[in-house]
């Protein structure tokens, strides 16, 4: 395996920008996903969005590992 293949492991993720995320999934609202990314430095989502210029995309895997590595530590 190759460096650059270490450092970018293929992944069977979906990107999804904020408005859209409703499309996908009831659970939260847009305005709750908006709140977490506001707060995403101090309530554990920061890994979870990632910023394209002014879009913000929602790594759909790593939103839910975010909420089972919050349950797993409650």
């Amino acid at each position: 395996m190759s460096q650059e293949q270490q450092a970018h492991p293929k992944t069977n993720t979906r990107y999804i920008p904020i408005p859209k995320w409703g499309d996908h999934h009831e659970w939260p609202s847009i305005g709750g996903l908006r709140h977490l990314v506001f707060f995403k430095e101090t309530n554990g989502f920061a890994t979870a969005f990632k910023k394209v210029g002014r879009l913000i995309l929602v790594d759909e895997n790593e939103f839910f590992a975010c909420i089972e590595r919050k349950n797993r530590a409650a």
